[in-house]
C-alpha cells in the first residue's frame, strides 16, 4: 500500500528521463536492475559481453545521472546493489564479476563528487549468479561450476533479509563506502584482505570449480 510503480527500461535514457520527470522527490536511489551470463570467455558472444554491461553498468549511470537534480536538492542517498563476484572474481562469471567491480569502483568515485552535495554513496555487497555455453570444451567443468552457484543460491539469504540490510543502509547516519550483507560473505571478504591474490585466486577457483 502506498507504492506507486513507474515502468521503464533503464537502458533507454529517455525512458528514464521520463520517469524521473513523473516524480516530485527523490530521497533515496537503489540501484538493482542486473542479469548474470555463465560460460567461459573464449565462448561468450560479444552481444552478450555487451549487454551485461549495458544492463549491470552504464545504465545505473544513466539512472544515477537522471536522478542526481533531485537528490541534489534532498541531499540524498545512492545505495548499488553489488556482489562478492566484486571481490572473488568467478570462473565462468567473468563478466559479472567486471560488472560489480565496476559498480563498487564507480561507487567510491561518486563518493567523493557528490560530497559536497550532502549525497552519500554506498554499495550493498551481496552473494550469486546463472547460463552455459562451450561445456564440452571445458570438460563439463561450466557446468559444475554454475551448480555449484545454483546451490549456493537455493541456499542463499532470502529476499526479506537483502530487503532489511537496504532498509539499515538507507538509515545509517554514516554509509560506508561498500557494505558486505551476510557473515559468510563479511568473513571470506576478510579472508581477501589477509590472504595473497594468488592464494584467493586459487582458493574461488577451487569452490567454483570442483
Amino acid at each position: 500500500e502506498g507504492v506507486r510503480s513507474i515502468p521503464c527500461d533503464i537502458t533507454d535514457s529517455a525512458q528514464v528521463q521520463a520517469a524521473f520527470a513523473a516524480v516530485d522527490r527523490v530521497d533515496l536511489l537503489v540501484n538493482n536492475a542486473g542479469f548474470g551470463i555463465s560460460g567461459a570467455v573464449e565462448c561468450t558472444a560479444e552481444a552478450e559481453m555487451r549487454r551485461q554491461f549495458d544492463l549491470n553498468f552504464f545504465a545505473w549511470v544513466t539512472v544515477i545521472q537522471a536522478a542526481l537534480p533531485a537528490l541534489r536538492e534532498s541531499r540524498g542517498r545512492i545505495l548499488n546493489i553489488s556482489s562478492a563476484a566484486a571481490v572473488f572474481s568467478i570462473p565462468f562469471q567473468s563478466f559479472y564479476s567486471a560488472t560489480k567491480a565496476a559498480v563498487e569502483s564507480l561507487t567510491c568515485a561518486l563518493r567523493s563528487e557528490l560530497a559536497p552535495f550532502g549525497i552519500t554513496v554506498g554499495a550493498l555487497r551481496l552473494g550469486d549468479v546463472k547460463s552455459c555455453s562451450g561445456d564440452d570444451l571445458y570438460a563439463g567443468r561450466i557446468a559444475r561450476s554454475v551448480a555449484v552457484m545454483e546451490r549456493d543460491e537455493q541456499n542463499g539469504m532470502p529476499p526479506a533479509a537483502i530487503a532489511a540490510a537496504v532498509v539499515r543502509a538507507a538509515h545509517k547516519k554514516h554509509l560506508p563506502p561498500v557494505t558486505t550483507v551476510g557473515i559468510k560473505y563479511k568473513l571470506l571478504c576478510g579472508l581477501n584482505k589477509l590472504l595473497p591474490l594468488s592464494a584467493v585466486t586459487a582458493l574461488v577457483a577451487k569452490i567454483y570449480i570442483p
